[in-house]
């Protein structure tokens, strides 16, 4: 395809170069050029103001995008209680997210103010005695702090109209220490009432028996008995060799699913049978074949942390996230940081080929970090654009990936010293007032949080919201690159690489520069001869002249095919 003509209008260009971050289709423009800026645009001339002097996207690149209907999305987690308060209390609730739903998703693709997810997950919103909630009281009561089933209802509604699912944290491998099953099955054991139905309801031994190697117990109050715990004496572990657990949980997903929830991410998912990967995935397989028959379109995704060779044991059942993919020595981050994208991709495809082999519904759920592992804005800067090269890696990608909340700002937080997770979980730094306060026990340096609140970076067409906010339109102007039959272009002798996805006719190609200098590409020996460029991405500049592609610095684009 050949270079646009010079002969574009100064308008159309700025139009043309929004989405395409500092350079767009056939243009070379830095992002320091602000001569003869037009009277609505920012100071860069890429963005459109609104009526309230914010910039926003305004891009063909990023337009015309369907309505996402099936569950190749884009995922945000919220870790519910750091997120947005609502009634002063500083623990974040249902009725704060419900306040930011225009920071997500205002329902309309082509506004260019919100930032476009497709789906979020909920942390456990569930009774509980701890902030986390991971240790659940009352599976069918909304913890007070959090809110009242009401505001979830209302919370499904408003996602939904938007075209948003809405997918809730469900931790079965183990209860909280105050569950009625809990304090029924240790009722029964102080009797020793074996014909009591919550006997059994967990996994215990009995009075002199050794415990076996590897696994935790603890004594049950009043009885020579010990139940298993191995995450902590406060998360009894339920006995899935048992009919009438088994039955119980599938009634707790039932009761949300009725209620308009859209699936679940599953906690611990390996270990509902402790230690036995063969005998976990075989209860997904028939759970989760109990789930679809009542939901066919459901969305679900286990965590199971561990390498590829596990979690394949789980997908003929469900999709797993790719740890592979995350934290500091992840592929997403080693590649963004000048790695080399072959490997990524290479990566990628093998993946795809094995567990779309085991489940026609399989794909890859990739993620950088989340409230279990040290953000990544520790590790991946914005200012030298490696956090921008991660996320267009995994973004620009197929599957379904996950942001965690605050990515999208660069928010920091790592256990550090203090050895708590509730540095991964601080809150959301909204800079515009929210009452939302930092999880109890919380250690993490107040000024090293954010460069930028998310306030003061909604007004800034450079800021890293912005990035993402263009980055997710792309994708969904570009459909084909999360569901098209993903391969690997034949790159040779650079850490330049990239792919093609073909979907219902669309042929996409996506390519990627993690190097600190402009690369340039023969389009022709990629086979692309008749490809045209779409979007442009990252920290340099893109311009296609003939076949010869010129690439700037950590930068990306994507090419339309044929």
């Amino acid at each position: 395809m050949k270079k646009r003509a010079l002969a574009l209008t100064l308008a159309l260009l700025l139009l043309l170069t929004g989405c395409a971050g500092t350079g767009g289709t056939g243009d070379t423009s830095g992002p320091g050029d602000t001569a003869s800026v037009p009277e609505g645009m920012d100071k860069t001339g890429r963005y459109l103001l609104n009526a309230a002097g914010e910039a926003v996207i305004n891009d063909e690149a990023c337009r015309n995008t369907a309505a996402t209907e099936d569950n190749y999305r884009v995922f945000y987690e919220i870790f519910v209680g750091s997120f947005s308060d609502s009634d002063g209390d500083g623990i974040g609730d249902l009725r704060g997210i419900i306040n930011r739903m225009d920071y997500l998703n205002d329902g309309d693709d082509d506004s260019g103010l919100s930032l476009g997810v497709e789906g979020i997950w909920l942390s456990p919103i569930f009774k509980s005695p701890t902030y986390h909630k991971y240790d659940v009281d009352d599976y069918y009561q909304i913890d007070p702090a959090f809110g009242t089933q009401d505001d979830l209802e209302l919370l499904l509604e408003l996602a939904h109209e938007r075209n948003m699912k809405v997918i809730l944290d469900m931790v079965l491998n183990h209860t909280g220490p105050n569950n009625a099953w809990f304090n029924a099955f240790k009722a029964a054991h102080v009797k020793g009432d074996t014909a009591d139905p919550y006997y059994d309801f967990y996994t215990y031994i009995p009075a002199g028996q050794t415990p076996p190697g590897g696994r935790t117990f603890s004594k049950i109050p009043g009885s020579g008995d010990m139940y298993e715990c191995n995450f902590s004496t406060s998360m009894p572990e339920l006995n899935y060799d048992n009919d009438a657990v088994r039955q119980a949980v599938l009634d707790v997903a039932k009761y949300y699913l009725d209620l308009g929830v859209d699936g679940f991410r599953f906690d611990a998912a390996k270990y509902i049978y402790y230690g036995d990967d063969v005998q976990s995935a075989e209860f997904w397989k028939w759970f989760m074949g109990e789930l679809r028959a009542i939901k066919p379109d459901i969305y679900t995704v286990a965590e199971v942390w561990d390498g590829d060779s596990v979690t394949d044991l789980y997908y003929p059942a469900l999709n797993c996230f790719d740890f592979t993919t995350s934290q500091t020595s992840g592929l997403i981050a080693s590649t963004a940081q000048a790695g080399d994208v072959n490997k990524y991709t290479a990566y990628v495809d093998a993946y795809l080929e094995r567990v779309e082999a085991m489940n026609e519904d399989a794909m890859i759920v990739p993620f950088i970090a989340n409230h279990d592992t040290d953000r990544a804005a520790g590790y991946l800067s914005a200012s030298n654009g490696m956090a921008q090269m991660a996320a267009n890696l995994y973004i620009l990608s197929s599957g379904s990936p996950f942001i965690y909340y605050g990515e999208e700002i660069g928010a920091r937080g790592s256990r550090g010293g203090a050895n708590t997770d509730a540095n991964r979980r601080l809150k959301m730094e909204w800079g515009d007032g929210d009452t939302i306060a930092d999880p109890e026990g919380s250690t993490y340096n107040a000024d090293n949080r954010v460069s930028a609140t998310a306030a003061q970076q909604l007004g800034d067409g450079d800021s890293l919201l912005s990035y993402y906010k263009k980055l997710i339109m792309i994708r969904k102007a570009n459909p084909a690159i999360a569901r098209g039959d993903y391969t690997p272009l034949p790159f040779e002798g650079t850490k330049l690489g990239g792919f093609t996805a073909t979907w219902e006719g669309q042929t996409v190609a996506v390519i990627h520069n993690t190097t600190g200098s402009d690369q340039t590409v023969d389009l022709a020996a990629l086979g692309l001869s008749n490809a045209a460029l779409s979007a442009a991405i990252g920290m340099g500049s893109a311009a296609l002249e003939g076949t010869t592609l010129t690439l700037g610095e950590k930068t990306s684009v994507v090419l339309n095919v044929g």
